[in-house]
């Protein structure tokens, strides 16, 4: 990808960067010249890779408040600082709301909402004593457009847009806080979600007429993170392709 932003010199952390749209994430990073690190459970085979540059890896379960910290602070030891922080880990399998059991419903409100402000509170505070930075959040449409089978998920997605606004007020303005609501992203694990037509159908219903690519979601985040929105704070960028076409306009189609 070519792009016009220079990021060189900039530290930069993207939790769940290991795979799926976070790795996307963190070569995007690395090709506009950051140092990224990225941090995940378990270390896994490969490293994000970019111009024969690599990220750096932490072990953290960020749903802990201290292995939160101590991720942050690692990073900025390592790095030399943090100027970046992309709060992008997250997800959870759909379960019926009527059976699914409290234990769930705490670790998908944990990894969906507490993390990203466990991870950010501690990067907030050292972006306040040096030169400031910027904190994105990576939120879904579920939590503006609830599906059924994620009603935890859509709780918790809410709540992240609210929190990134709020921080947003109250960390300017030498840290920008933002927010993507990213909408359906075709990734290899996610394929098998969308059908036997490999999502042709389900793209149908996206004005785009295309599911996101991970490079989408990577692209918005390099320009939040970049002085191209240096007055870009408490914003929602949709990267969803315009959502999804109304069920009665697709009836009204069918009728016609």
């Amino acid at each position: 990808m070519n792009t016009v932003v220079d990021l060189k010199g900039r530290a930069v952390l993207v939790t769940g960067g290991t795979k799926g749209i976070g790795a996307v994430i963190a070569r995007t990073f690395l090709l506009a010249g950051a140092d990224v690190m990225v941090c995940g459970r378990n270390e896994p085979e490969a490293l994000p890779e970019a111009d024969g540059r690599s990220a750096r890896f932490l072990p953290a379960d960020i749903r802990d408040a201290a292995q939160a910290s101590a991720l942050v602070e690692r990073t900025a030891e390592q790095l030399g600082g943090l100027d970046v922080l992309v709060n992008n880990a997250g997800g959870s399998p759909d379960a019926d709301s009527a059976t699914v059991s409290p234990r769930f419903v705490e670790r998908i409100v944990s990894l969906n909402l507490l993390a990203p402000f466990y991870v950010a509170q501690p990067a907030n505070k050292i972006m306040q004593a040096g030169n400031g930075g910027s904190i994105i959040n990576i939120g879904s449409v579920s939590g503006i457009d609830p599906q059924p089978g994620t009603a935890a998920y859509s709780a918790a997605k809410a709540g992240l847009l609210m929190f990134s606004k709020a921080l947003a007020m109250e960390w300017a303005p030498k840290v920008r806080v933002n927010h993507i609501t990213t909408g359906l992203v075709m990734t290899e694990a996610a394929a098998h979600n969308y059908g036997q037509d490999g999502g042709a159908s389900t793209a149908e219903l996206i004005p785009m007429r295309r599911m996101a690519d991970p490079q989408d979601v990577a692209n918005a985040c390099l320009y939040l993170a970049s002085d191209l929105s240096a007055y870009v704070t408490g914003a929602d960028l949709a990267v969803h392709g315009g959502g999804e076409v109304p069920a009665r306009y697709l009836v009204k189609q069918q009728q016609s």
